[in-house]
C-alpha cells in the first residue's frame, strides 16, 4: 500500500449482502438475487409491515401472510455503516435489506399462493456514508460485497488501449480510467472514445513528475483542478475520483481533492504491470489476492492488456462481479456475477 498518511481512524469492519427481488429458491438464489432497476426507489422502513389488515384475511389468506411475515423475519439483513479505519482508511458502507410483505403478499396471491414465494425486497439505506467520514482516502469497497473495479491509470502506452477496450467490450466489463491531464490533453480522441464505451473517467492530476505530497497545496490544487476542467471541458464528464500519481499523498493532498469534489482512491491489488511482467504471472497474481472490494491497479502496458481477459475470467469465476470504482466502492448491493467461461 504505497502513499504518505499523516492521521489515523476507527477500526470496526462489519457486513451485509443486500438485494432487491428474488424467489424463494434456497440461500445460495437468495444471495445471488437480481437487481432492480438502477432507478428503483429505496425505501428506509422501521419493520416489515404495511397496509394490509391480517384480521380482513380469511383463513387461507391469513396462513399465506403468516408464512411470509415469518420469512421475512428470517431473510433480513442490517445495513453495514461506512467506518475508518487505521490502515485503510475511509471503508464504505452497505445497504442492508428487508422483506416488502405487503408486495410480497400481493404478488403470491396473484400466482394462486403457491409454494414458491415470490419475495420482493426493498433496501436499508446506511444510516453513515462515505461523505461522513470527511476526506479520507479509499482503497477497497466493503468487504462483504462480492465486486471488484478495474481502475486503469492513463498516462501512456495508448497504442494498447484499443485492444483493452475490446477486451473489456466482448466479457461485458466497465472499468475506471484515471486521465492523467497532460495525457488528455495530447490525446482527446482516445479518451472520447473509452467515455463512448461507457466507462467511468476519473482525475490522475495533471503531471507524472513531482509528488503532489511535495507540492505547495497551490500547487497540487492547481494539478487537480487542471485535469478536472479538462475532462469537463473534453469529455463533458464531472469527475468523482481522483487517483494520485504514484499513490503518492498526504492529508492536505486528500482534503485538497476533497474540496474540488473528489474522493481520493487507491488500490489494494496491484499488477505492477508497468514493469511489463510475463501476463500469466499477472493473472496468477490477481487470482490468488483478489477478494470482496478489491480495487485493481493497472495501466495500458502490453502486459496488462495480453492479461486483461485472464483477469476478468478469474473473478467471474471466484464469484465477482466487475464494475466501476464508484460501482464497488457504493452502499447499493452488488449485481448478479456474471459466469465466466470455462478454458
Amino acid at each position: 500500500m504505497n502513499g504518505i498518511w499523516k492521521t489515523g481512524g476507527v477500526a470496526v469492519l462489519f457486513f451485509a449482502f443486500a438485494f432487491l427481488t428474488v424467489n424463494q429458491a434456497g440461500p445460495i438464489a437468495h444471495h445471488l438475487a437480481a437487481l432492480e432497476p438502477s432507478g428503483a426507489a429505496v425505501e428506509r422502513t422501521e419493520g416489515a409491515g404495511g397496509a394490509v389488515d391480517p384480521s380482513k384475511l380469511n383463513a387461507e389468506e391469513r396462513a399465506l401472510y403468516d408464512r411470509i411475515v415469518a420469512e421475512a423475519a428470517k431473510l433480513r439483513i442490517d445495513p453495514v455503516d461506512a467506518k475508518a479505519d487505521p490502515v485503510w482508511k475511509a471503508i464504505p458502507g452497505l445497504n442492508g435489506r428487508e422483506v416488502n410483505v405487503d408486495a410480497t403478499y400481493a404478488a403470491a396471491k396473484a400466482q394462486g399462493g403457491k409454494e414458491t414465494i415470490p419475495f420482493v425486497f426493498r433496501e436499508i439505506p446506511a444510516k453513515v456514508t462515505l461523505d461522513d467520514l470527511g476526506p479520507l482516502p479509499i482503497y477497497k469497497g466493503n468487504p462483504r460485497k462480492p465486486m471488484v473495479s478495474l481502475m486503469i491509470n492513463v498516462a501512456w502506452k495508448e497504442e494498447n488501449l484499443p485492444a483493452m477496450l475490446q477486451t473489456l467490450k466482448e466479457e461485458n466489463v466497465k472499468a475506471t480510467f484515471f486521465f492523467l491531464g497532460s495525457w488528455l490533453k495530447s490525446h482527446p480522441e482516445e479518451a472520447k472514445r473509452i467515455a463512448a464505451e461507457g466507462h467511468e473517467v476519473a482525475n490522475h492530476a495533471y503531471w507524472h513528475k513531482t509528488p503532489l505530497s511535495q507540492l505547495s497545496d497551490e500547487a497540487a490544487k492547481q494539478e487537480i483542478a487542471d485535469t478536472q476542467k479538462l475532462l469537463k471541458e473534453t469529455l463533458g464528464v464531472e469527475a468523482t475520483l481522483f487517483a494520485p500519481p504514484s499513490g503518492d499523498f498526504d492529508a492536505d493532498t486528500v482534503r485538497i481533492a476533497s474540496e474540488l469534489g473528489l474522493r481520493t482512491i487507491l488500490w489494494s491489488l496491484d499488477t505492477i504491470d508497468w514493469k511489463e511482467p510475463p501476463p500469466e504471472s499477472i493473472v496468477r497474481k490477481v487470482a490468488l489476492r483478489i477478494e470482496p472490494g478489491s480495487l485493481i491497479l493497472m495501466h495500458p502496458t502490453a502486459s496488462a492488456t495480453a492479461a486483461l481477459q485472464g483477469i476478468i475470467r478469474e473473478a467471474k469465476r471466484k464469484g465477482f462481479a466487475l464494475g466501476t470504482v464508484s460501482e464497488t466502492i457504493s452502499p447499493a448491493p452488488a449485481p448478479d456475477v456474471e459466469t465466466a467461461p470455462r478454458f
